[in-house]
């Protein structure tokens, strides 16, 4: 009895496809720029008064 099995699942193909991330994406940068936004109003307000 020889021992030779060939393998086909050795590399993992993922066909299927991936998620959209570009939603994902602008929400993260529209929520960052809101928060530096804001910070930058309070410390102009914080300068002028």
């Amino acid at each position: 009895m020889s021992k030779s099995k060939h393998k086909t699942n050795d590399v993992e193909t993922f066909s299927e496809k991936e998620p959209e991330l570009k939603g994902t994406l602008i929400a993260v940068f529209g929520l960052g720029a809101f928060i530096v936004i804001s910070w930058i109003i309070v410390y102009v307000l914080f300068v002028s008064r």
